[in-house]
């Protein structure tokens, strides 16, 4: 499973409430080793209500280039200009709510960009809808509690998350509770807590974007 997150594609991240950093230590998780800069653009409302990423504390060996711009189509137009570049190894978005300009053609340009270069790029959905996308992999991630400390029962251990794959078009949609292993960098999807199909509200999402 953890290879679906390091396919080089558009993947979608819900965070499961807005203010959970789940969702970016998920991200975080997958970034690509290999050298080169991870473009990490964010909106006006996603720094404001999320704030912005603690660049000293957040254990990335790549150099991050941030982008903070006003709109949402401020976003969309960094993250498709870095796919675009041979010097960026990842490119990260975060988009607050469900703006207009976020729509199926603005995914689909990410989504084709991104495979056309072999760029991995994710887009963070804070307080949003999962609407209709051209993302090849769809995640809601939720935090959970720490796994517990090796050598002191009262320190927060490695981080865990929960971790639901809704749509896929490489991988068996399901429910994992997932740790994040500090030693290896590598996340453990053994801890599978529930395998299902995808939610029926996500239907239609599924059945359009087949088409």
């Amino acid at each position: 499973m953890g290879s679906i997150g390091a396919q080089k594609v558009l993947s979608d991240v819900f965070a499961d409430t807005a203010a959970d950093a789940a969702a970016v230590g998920f991200v975080l998780a997958h970034l690509p080793r290999e050298a080169g800069t991870v473009l990490w653009a964010q909106d006006r409302l996603s720094e404001k209500e999320a704030g912005q990423p603690y660049m000293p504390g957040i254990g990335v060996p790549q150099p991050v280039m941030r982008v903070n711009v006003s709109r949402p189509s401020d976003v969309l137009v960094a993250m498709e200009d870095a796919l675009r570049c041979k010097a960026v190894s990842a490119v990260i978005g975060e988009i607050w709510g469900d703006p207009p300009t976020l729509d199926f053609t603005a995914t689909k340009r990410l989504a084709l960009r991104a495979e056309a270069n072999g760029v991995p790029c994710w887009l963070i959905r804070r307080a949003a809808s999962p609407n209709l996308s051209a993302a090849r992999n769809r995640w809601r991630i939720a935090s959970l509690p720490s796994a517990a400390h090796p050598h002191d029962a009262q320190a927060p251990g490695d981080p865990r998350w929960q971790v639901e794959l809704f749509r896929s078009r490489a991988a068996q949609p399901g429910i994992w509770a997932v740790r994040y292993d500090r030693t290896t960098g590598r996340l453990d999807f053994s801890a599978a807590s529930v395998d299902r199909a995808v939610d029926t509200r996500d239907g239609a999402d599924r059945q359009r974007a087949a088409r």
